[in-house]
């Protein structure tokens, strides 16, 4: 089966046993309810052999209104049947009503909880699962493949098992009326039966195709919508919209298929299963003539061919639906059975540590899982004290900003060492590791509530003076008190509510709010106006007092004073040393550099 997002290079192949197994994980978020799911089919069970006794009482009561009943010894009016079928009508109604609630119980709490395990194992994965995967293909899985459980086991099942109890039942019932007619039928049905299956199989691949089609247009829609101002800006609308209407135009192509075959099914289950009941009907026909069967007998056993006949057509397509939602079910399970790079609990007492701020990284060589053939970073060593900044200058693609993601080890070195106060970056545990860190990037990505809730992301549990006060030391109260809402004011989708500056301090201050022991700045105020680059800057300035910082900046007017500047160039430190060192070396890098920007 196909991980998510990820074309299979065998769409129809049959699911193996393997698969199967793993299918079966996810009935473990069902067993919390599963007394629910238990009585709820036994319900159904009885509901459903209570719904069979109607087709009988209906043939005995035309028997008694015939005057040839078949149960003489209960003296039965024709009347008395009126309060039979009031008996079964409530039985069916209450019984219904029962089940459909524990049903509802088991589908909504337990889908819940799938989801947030599907969501928690996802966002517990590494950058890899990420880079690999598009939004729209990831979501797909929480909405897409749940709601398919989710119809699984809120009717799905449910109706499975009653179409194979009125299925036997119904057999059973119609081999105790009149044995040799029965197996008339019973010989007709196994032919009608396997052809119904095979056109079943065909809609199910269809059905599978058409579910591929559907996700890959969410998908363009979610990278519109995520991509929007580069959309607009480039006046590319009319390229989304072709793009849209293509990925819509083949999922109507599926779908005309899909329809295609389904008509060629009903029109089979039409020909052949019906045909089959109506050849069955006359041999009943001619056992009525013979006298061998009574008139009632005989309404009875038409209208028990037909409950199967539905049942039977029923269950082709129930089986197309549960084969979709076993094959949701494995794509899911295989998502929550990965391993995941953080722990579901969080780190205990003892694990976690507050760092001094001593880094080192030792000989370190890094290539990207998906460049395999292009080395990133080529020996890299570089020192840093605790409470020391130091920057990383030099050109775009020279592998600065790799340095800082081995640092939040959002990879591990090909080879090489990361140490932290003296121990391998590997040795701590990865929560704990990365609480002691705050980032402020470049493109701040603010959560869509308010100015308040994303300043308390870097710290959850804050109170609302802690947070006003990380608010004026990042310079961002002023701005704050100049909204009608304040700290309530809601920032947008990423921030869009608010201008660069603004989002710029709104990251800071949340950094001010972890208090953190390391400090990683990457290009912070590269893409600011010149007084809003100077109000930030103050805001850093404070932000990095008494704590090791790692700054990355193009603009080294921003780095003049920090205690030493490391130059990358193709993954490797070409020069070292403090602004003045650097920019008097004649014919270096950073010389170079210096000239161009301090001119």
């Amino acid at each position: 089966m196909a991980r998510p997002g990820k074309k299979s290079s065998e769409p129809f192949r049959k699911l193996s046993w393997k698969e199967l197994k793993r299918s079966a994980y996810i009935f473990k978020f069902v067993k919390p309810y599963k007394w629910h799911f238990i009585i709820g089919m036994l319900l159904l069970t009885i509901s459903s052999l209570v719904f069979m006794a109607f087709p009988g009482a209906a043939g005995e009561m035309a028997n008694v209104a015939n005057k040839q009943p078949k149960y003489p010894q209960y003296h039965l009016k024709v009347l008395d049947f009126a309060w039979i079928f009031l008996g079964i009508v409530l039985i069916q109604g209450i019984a219904s009503y029962i089940k459909t609630i524990l049903f509802a119980r088991v589908s909504e709490k337990g889908m819940a909880d799938v989801r947030s395990a599907v969501f928690g194992k996802m966002i517990r994965q590494d950058m890899t699962y990420f880079e690999q995967f598009r939004v729209g293909e990831l979501t797909s899985r929480l909405t897409s493949d749940i709601e398919k459980l989710q119809s699984a086991f809120s009717v799905t099942l449910g109706e499975f098992l009653r179409q194979i109890v009125i299925l036997i039942s119904g057999i059973g019932i119609l081999v105790y009326f009149n044995p040799k007619l029965s197996m008339i039928m019973l010989m007709t049905f196994p032919i009608i039966v396997v052809l119904a299956m095979v056109f079943g199989s065909k809609i199910k691949k269809l059905s599978k195709v058409r579910q591929e089609k559907i996700a890959t247009s969410n998908t363009v829609v979610d990278e519109v919508f995520q991509a929007f101002t580069t959309v607009k800006a480039y006046a590319n609308e009319w390229f989304e919209e072709t793009r849209y209407s293509k990925s819509l135009q083949d999922i109507v192509t599926v779908s005309l298929r899909f329809a295609h075959s389904k008509g060629l099914f009903f029109i089979f289950m039409t020909v052949f299963l019906f045909g089959g009941i109506f050849f069955v009907l006359i041999q009943g026909a001619l056992l009525v003539e013979s006298g061998e069967m009574q008139v009632g007998d005989l309404f009875s056993f038409i209208i028990y061919t037909g409950i199967i006949g539905s049942a039977i057509a029923g269950l082709g397509s129930l089986y197309t639906e549960i084969a979709g939602a076993v094959g949701a079910t494995e794509r899911i399970s295989e998502i929550l059975q990965r391993d995941t790079e953080i722990d579901a609990t969080p780190p205990t007492e003892a694990e976690k540590v507050r760092f001094k701020g001593a880094i080192e990284w030792q000989n370190v060589h890094f290539t990207y899982p998906k460049r395999p053939d292009m080395e990133v970073l080529k020996g890299i060593s570089i020192k840093v004290q605790p409470g020391e900044k130091i920057a990383l200058a030099g050109q775009s693609g020279s592998g600065k900003s790799t340095i800082m993601s081995l640092l939040l080890r959002f990879y591990e070195p090909s080879s090489g060492h990361i140490m932290v106060d003296g121990k391998d970056a590997t040795s701590y545990n990865l929560t704990a590791y990365r609480q002691n860190f705050a980032i402020v990037p470049q493109d701040v990505v603010l959560f869509g509530g308010s100015i308040k809730e994303n300043i308390a992301y870097g710290l959850p549990n804050a109170t609302d003076e802690r947070i006003i006060e990380a608010a004026k030391q990042a310079n961002a109260w002023d701005f704050i008190l100049s909204f009608p809402q304040g700290l309530d004011t809601i920032v947008g989708d990423r921030g869009t509510r608010l201008s660069g500056g603004q989002r710029q301090r709104i990251a800071i201050a949340r950094a001010i709010l972890k208090d953190p022991a390391i400090l990683l700045l990457d290009e912070a105020t590269s893409s600011l106006d010149a007084e809003s680059e100077r109000v930030v800057q103050e805001a850093l300035d404070r932000l990095m007092e008494n704590r090791t910082s790692i700054i990355i900046a193009h603009r080294l007017a921003t780095i003049k004073n920090v205690d030493k500047i490391y130059v990358i160039e193709s993954g490797e430190v070409i020069e070292s040393g403090t602004h003045l060192e650097l920019s008097q070396k004649v014919g270096g890098t950073y010389n170079a550099l210096a000239k161009l920007q301090f001119v």
